[in-house]
């Protein structure tokens, strides 16, 4: 039987499996953050671009290059918490574990 191993090749316990962090890697939070705020300022650089805009950023339209940066930053987050998952090791709690204890003596 073979034992499975971790990322870095030790055997696991029989009763241990790696799961991955899935959508609450904070990866995901922080990429779909970045993409929104994005996506907005992306938007109000397209249509709230004018005159007195550009006369603010010497013609420059802020929005839309700081919109379009933090869409590709979130899209690699994004890509990163694909290829590379925060992998845990997940096994059962041992005997009386989930027993209370008095730690007052430990003091």
């Amino acid at each position: 039987m073979n034992t499975p191993t971790g990322s870095a090749g030790q055997d696991l316990p029989e009763d241990a499996t790696v799961q991955t962090a899935g959508a609450f890697d904070i990866r995901n939070f922080i990429g779909t953050l970045l993409g929104l705020f994005g996506l907005v300022l992306v938007v109000m650089g397209l249509f709230a671009f004018g005159p007195e805009e550009a006369a603010k950023t010497d013609g420059l339209n802020a929005n839309l290059w700081a919109g379009i940066a933090m869409v590709v930053v979130a899209a690699a987050f994004l890509i990163w918490t694909r290829l590379d998952p925060i992998r845990m090791v997940v096994r059962d709690n041992e005997d009386g574990a989930e027993e209370p204890h008095d730690i007052s003596a430990l003091d």
